[in-house]
Formats: C-alpha cells, structure tokens, sequence
C-alpha cells in the first residue's frame, strides 16, 4: 500500500501534522510505504487556469515543486490530506494542492462520464483540525471538497474531525482523536 500524505499547516508539529503522524506511524506498522510532503516547505504556485491540462497534455504544465507532490498522487493508492482551518477554510497551501488537482480531470469532465485520469478506488483520508470549539462552525468544509475529491474517483473517505484544538501539537494529548487516526490507518490497509 503507497500513501501519500500532505499536511497544509505550516506548523510542522501543528495539530493537523500531529494527527497525520500518527497515522503514518500507524499504516507504517502495518506494512505501507508512506511519503510525507509539508505544502509548507515546498516551492508552489496555484493553478493558473492556463488550460495547458486540458489542451496541450495530460497533466498540469507548471513547473514548481507541485509537479512532484501531483505525480506521488497519481501514483498513490492512498491520500491524507491535513489541513488546520484558517478564515474558514483549509489553509492556503491545502487550498494551492486542492486547486491544482483539476489537472487530474479528464478535458471533456463535464460531458465524459469517466471524469477522472486517476485511476479509481483510491482511498482518502480528510483530517481537519480547528480551534473553534463550536463543532457546527466550518463543519461544511469537508462536504465541499469532498464532492471534487469524489468527481477524482477517492472513494470510500474518512474524515478525522478535532475542534476546539490550538496549542500546536495538542491533538496528541486526546485519545479519542488518537484512535482515529489509528481507525483510519487500518481501514486505510485492509483496502
């Protein structure tokens, strides 16, 4: 099993990147091969809607270090994606992957009924933290970008959910979010 997991927040011990690690740290012990990329670290730009994916080739024509994180995606049977909700939404690295990943439609997506050049049944892990204790704040942000998640062909998605969480690095201190990342991961390998 390849998973790739991409965590958003810049803080690299930050809450989303705790909870990410130890799902690593669980699919690890259960035989994956895991590839970390920080969207923080790296060197990357939006999509800028140049139609290059759609019209020249078959995957997005910006050179930055995205162009590796979309191929490991490609290839992966398995995506987490971490991200802390900022202003509302996923951060603005989560954002910068999310939006690039209309590379991997198919051109003709809103006529073809296989929308997708990934290939299907991959599975998704969506791990969202918050420091807004209130559960009903930005409980929408999953539901909308699991919508083009699933026109991608992820299917079968956990969502791993920690509100009312700020200290960086908190999140390892609750059990109850400790074991979901330990569910996930094994829900994740028996795929």
């Amino acid at each position: 099993m390849n998973i790739v997991v991409l965590t958003g927040s810049p803080r690299k011990k930050g809450n989303s990147a705790t909870l990410a690690a130890r799902f690593v740290e669980k699919a690890e012990s259960l035989g994956a091969e895991t590839r970390t990329f920080h969207l923080n670290n790296l060197s990357i730009k939006g999509c800028q809607a140049c139609g290059g994916c759609k019209t020249k080739k078959d995957h997005c024509v910006v050179k930055d270090d995205m162009s590796d994180v979309l191929d490991a995606v490609r290839r992966c049977d398995a995506l987490v994606l971490a991200t802390p909700v900022y202003f509302g939404d996923v951060s603005a690295q989560m954002k910068m992957f999310i939006d690039r990943t209309y590379s991997y439609l198919v051109p003709d997506f809103l006529t073809n009924p296989n929308l997708s050049r990934l290939e299907p049944g991959k599975r998704l892990v969506f791990i969202q933290t918050q420091a807004q204790e209130n559960e009903d704040l930005f409980s929408d942000i999953y539901p909308k970008y699991e919508m083009f998640l699933n026109m991608m062909g992820f299917k079968d998605n956990i969502l791993i959910r920690a509100c009312g969480v700020s200290e960086a690095g908190e999140t390892a201190a609750i059990p109850e979010l400790l074991e979901q990342a330990d569910a996930a991961a094994a829900s994740v390998m028996k795929s």
